[in-house]
């Protein structure tokens, strides 16, 4: 395997600030397919035994680690995890090209190699790994419980299943056939128009004001990604955006069919204000055994599970994980 030499910032550079109870360092490892990923690392300053259970983190789909992703991985360090929170490929610091580019299997095996990692750091119990997926990447992360026994925990935060949403369109109001197929014809076309251009058009991103009209979400998210609450210069969702055509992969892969067969742990929080909510809550339906659970917390919205430290369920988090690893 070889590894690619990044050009990562030491420096802090997170939208929270650093803890004094944690340990920071960045890391680096080459998944399944070559591509060199760039993590934080939060180790416990105080190490209650040599070997502690272990956390990967990703998420939110379109963020970077130095935003939700590294809150959770950081406080859940302060808790007596060895966590790291990582870019997935092609964004943030992690390698890969084209930039911007999502894809439903390699961001599953992103999450994978974070657990090649986790199983082989001298700190850590390789039978006590848990994973955390943030929006997005709470799906990518029951996908890959779905294939990864070394997986024996996964939480999933505000979770988004990202290829249902691409197919369906939001609350499936779109799931039909020909607005599948207009929605190809357009995909496709920008694909004739890169290729020609020799460069990967970009979907813009979020506007760069706060918009006065359209979903109430669409705000919540300009609140969090564009404004000094969670903006971050290496985050897509805060600048320029995925490529036009990363729908393409999600739209004819589909996450979580095999999600029944899981037998680790696996518990989803959500919002009951949030407009995603039903992907939880449909997630859920679909896993068996009696070691699943479901949260859903009052007059929460999507974005409030990003960084809200008083509406995030750490103390239940930690009971979780605590538990099952």
């Amino acid at each position: 395997m070889n590894i690619e030499t990044l050009d990562l910032v030491e420096s802090w550079d997170k939208t929270f600030p650093k803890s004094d109870s944690i340990k920071h360092s960045k890391v680096t490892f080459v998944n399944r397919y070559g591509l060199t990923l760039a993590a934080d690392l939060y180790q416990p300053v105080n190490k209650d035994s040599d070997k502690l259970p272990a956390l990967a983190v990703s998420g939110p789909f379109g963020a970077v680690k130095e935003q939700s992703s590294g809150l959770y991985a950081q406080t859940m360090a302060e808790k007596g995890f060895i966590t790291i929170a990582f870019d997935p490929s092609f964004t943030g610091e992690s390698g890969g090209k084209p930039r911007n580019v999502a894809s439903p299997d390699i961001n599953t095996e992103d999450f994978q190699a974070a657990v090649d990692y986790l199983v082989t750091h001298n700190d850590v119990n390789p039978d006590k790994i848990g994973i955390i997926g943030i929006c997005g990447f709470g799906g990518m992360a029951i996908n890959a419980a779905a294939v990864d026994t070394r997986i024996k925990a996964t939480v999933t935060s505000t979770m988004y299943d990202m290829t249902r949403v691409n197919a369906n369109g939001y609350f499936d109001n779109e799931d039909s056939e020909e607005k599948r197929h207009e929605r190809k014809e357009e995909l496709n076309a920008q694909r004739t128009k890169d290729f020609i251009d020799r460069e990967y058009g970009l979907d813009g991103g979020l506007p760069d004001s706060r918009p006065k009209e359209g979903p109430k979400f669409v705000e919540d998210y300009f609140d969090y990604y564009k404004t000094d609450r969670g903006y971050h210069s290496r985050s897509l969702n805060s600048n320029g955006g995925w490529t036009i055509t990363t729908p393409l992969s999600f739209m004819n892969m589909p996450l979580l069919q095999y999600s029944d067969e899981i037998r680790s742990a696996v518990l989803l929080i959500h919002g009951d204000k949030a407009h995603s909510t039903y992907f939880s809550e449909d997630a859920y339906k679909n896993l068996v055994g009696e070691n699943k659970e479901l949260i859903i917390l009052p007059n929460t919205v999507h974005t409030d599970l990003y960084d809200k430290t008083d509406i995030i369920p750490f103390a239940e988090i930690e009971q979780f994980l605590k538990k099952h690893l």
